[in-house]
């Protein structure tokens, strides 16, 4: 499995120099983070949907959208897989590996909040 998003990787970082005429990848990479955000969140939501219809085939379309779209986002951020690896594996060896963090216990020192800032700003439009 993770030789698939190795791979994805891999061409999303070699598309950071293609044609954006050309390239989806490239395209997205240049419209900037809060665009990437915005197909993350919208991937997100679509599999919520068909999950929650129990549409199956449409969960795993999307969920391969969601996947690509958060590979699109670490390349932009700077992120390697390996660095999520490793991150998953300390969670694993310090509460299991189908757990996530617990409720109550302080992980500030391991990883601090951050504070939670919009991803994009609109404007509204005066009526006349």
């Amino acid at each position: 499995m993770s030789d698939s998003l190795d791979r994805l990787y891999r061409a999303v970082l070699a598309a950071r120099t293609a044609d954006p005429a050309a390239s989806r990848t490239a395209r997205l990479l240049r419209a900037g983070r809060g665009k990437m955000a915005k197909k993350l969140a919208e991937e997100a939501v679509e599999v919520v949907i068909d999950a929650m219809h129990g549409h199956n085939d449409a969960v795993v379309r999307e969920s391969a959208d969601l996947i690509y779209n958060l590979v699109v986002l670490w390349v932009s951020a700077g992120i390697n897989p390996n660095d999520v690896w490793a991150e998953m594996d300390r969670r694993e060896r310090l509460f299991g590996i189908a757990e996530k963090v617990p409720k109550g216990v302080d992980v500030a020192a391991a990883a601090p909040r951050r504070k939670v800032v919009a991803l994009a700003h609109s404007h509204a439009r005066k009526r006349r």
